[in-house]
């Protein structure tokens, strides 16, 4: 035996005997012509082997390679010590069915795929004397050399390292995706925690949003409530002073010749008659709109508890699942309910919906006290129309006197108010030249941020956010300078307009002054029966 240093396999060197050339010169008597016919019989011999392809179709593929059967796998990551290795799933093809072998086919034995006559193979230790040849190739076909022997030793070594590499590869990927998934499953189990505390949190603000405008309603209400009560006591206020009024327009009627004149008296009864029966009707339309706004609110009010109890119930069931867990109890398969979606609004209908009941609350509480205001102005109103009337009446009857000095205290009244108004809107025209100086030096600055952001060199000379905010700042700053300037041309105007407002009350006051001497002496009257003005007081 003799072996090489690089190579695994082992080099076989034959005995001399078995070789071709040896086997068929062995003899003296076999010289040139008769190696070659031994040649030729050698050859046609061939055609009797079960793998040649003379007698028969082939076993092996074209290509002389096994059949793949499955995909072509190779290490992923090769390491440096090791090259990189790569296996593949084949089918073998499979050997003839009954092996031409000397132990195991009987000499007399013919296989169904051979044409020829068949063979009989003489035993090796004997054969070499009587046939030298056929024993030659006999130990040349029918036997595995070692080195295929040590081949066969190194692919079986090679599955099983391929087969090993392959199922820890499996393992690591199955331990690798238990993990996977197992943070995966905590990650959306704590993101969905997260998302219904959200959603707890925001029930929890339109509950208290609808809550405190339910409060807020339902006070505002209670407020409007009152106010109609006042507004029925002004309505029913109104109907003895309108008797009183009547009654002396027909004692009046007695009077006798000359005495029926169409005075200032009568003219004051039959305005204060006229005013009575005016304010009756719009204090009766505005007890008609109170009840109507009391309606909206108890709608709106209804809207918001039906809403309110809505969200108790809803933050009650999330904070149950929010409070839920893997080991809390109740806990059970619902299969299929993912699949079942019983929601009939979004998010953001849903917090349309409690805005807009929000809203319509605000509405109604901006209309119950929009209402209550016009309520108490008209209620005034029609207390001042009353009272003034009534005043005329007691004032022309009783004593003109009493009326031209309630008539200038009325105009010193609002002579006062006049000059304070002066006074006001001139510190208020000094405030606006004021804030127009005020606006110089910014609307500077911003104009020679410009100016001086316009010298950028090439493309540096961007439209960036800066100078978007620049421009606005200064088209902002010119339109405020603008609307001071118009504003300040308003109040210079309305300054002007108070100057003469002032000119005629002081004109008027003069003149009343004048006639109150002349009607405190001969204007005489009384009119004090009624108590008036212990009624219409609201």
């Amino acid at each position: 035996m003799k072996w090489q240093a690089n190579s695994f396999l082992e080099n076989r060197i034959f005995d001399c005997r078995l070789v071709k050339d040896n086997l068929i010169n062995s003899r003296g008597g076999f010289g040139g012509a008769l190696a070659n016919h031994q040649r030729c019989n050698y050859r046609a011999f061939q055609e009797s082997y079960p793998w040649s392809s003379a007698s028969g179709p082939d076993q092996r593929n074209e290509s002389g390679y096994p059949q793949r059967v499955g995909s072509y796998y190779q290490t992923p990551r090769p390491h440096p010590w090791r090259p990189t290795m790569g296996y593949e799933t084949i089918e073998l093809a499979p050997i003839a069915e009954h092996p031409l072998t000397n132990q195991l086919v009987h000499p007399n034995y013919t296989p169904p795929s051979l044409t020829s006559e068949p063979l009989s193979f003489p035993n090796l230790v004997t054969a070499y004397e009587k046939n030298p040849q056929h024993a030659a190739r006999t130990a040349l076909y029918t036997r595995y050399t070692p080195s295929e022997w040590i081949n066969s030793c190194i692919s079986t070594y090679a599955e099983a390292d391929v087969n090993r590499h392959h199922s820890e590869r499996l393992r690591s990927e199955a331990l690798r995706l238990m993990r996977e998934t197992d943070e995966k499953t905590a990650q959306s189990q704590r993101e969905a925690g997260r998302r219904i505390g959200e959603r707890i949190t925001d029930v929890t603000f339109w509950r208290n949003e609808l809550n405190t405008e339910l409060e807020k309603l339902i006070a505002e209400s209670a407020i409007l409530a009152e106010t109609k009560k006042s507004v029925q006591k002004a309505l029913e206020d109104t109907g003895p002073p309108l008797n009183v009024a009547q009654e002396c327009l027909y004692h009046r009627e007695g009077r006798m010749s000359i005495e029926k004149v169409h005075d200032h008296v009568e003219k004051s009864l039959l305005v204060e008659i006229d005013n009575l029966r005016a304010s009756q009707e719009k204090l009766k339309a505005l007890h008609d709109k109170i009840c109507k706004q009391l309606s909206d609110c108890r709608s709106a009010q209804f809207a918001l508890e039906d809403d309110l109890a809505h969200k108790e119930s809803t933050l009650g069931i999330d904070t149950v699942c929010h409070q839920l867990s893997n080991s809390s109890r109740g806990i059970n398969y619902y299969g299929g309910i993912e699949k079942y979606d019983p929601t009939i609004s979004t998010v953001e209908t849903w917090a349309s919906a409690s805005s807009h009941r929000i809203n319509r609350s605000q509405t109604e509480r901006g209309k119950s006290s929009q209402l209550r205001s016009d309520s108490e102005a008209m209620m005034n109103a029609v207390s001042t129309a009353v009272w003034d009337c009534w005043s005329n009446s007691n004032n022309s009857l009783n004593k003109r006197a009493a009326e031209m000095m309630e008539a200038k205290n009325r105009v010193q009244l609002h002579l006062h108010k006049t000059q304070q108004e002066i006074f006001d809107i001139e510190k208020n025209i000094e405030l606006l030249r004021k804030a127009v100086q005020d606006k110089s030096n910014p609307l500077k600055v911003a104009q020679t941020r410009l100016e001086a952001r316009s010298h950028r060199n090439g493309l540096e000379i961007c439209k960036d956010m800066a100078h978007v905010r620049l421009v606005q700042e200064v088209c902002e700053i010119q339109d405020s300078v603008s609307n001071l300037h118009r504003k300040l041309q308003d109040a210079e105007m309305q300054h002007q307009q108070l100057l003469k407002t002032k000119a005629n009350l002081e004109n008027d006051l003069k003149n009343k002054t004048n006639a109150l001497f002349i009607d405190r002496e001969k204007c005489m009257g009384i009119r004090r029966s009624f108590p008036v003005h212990s009624l219409i007081k609201y």
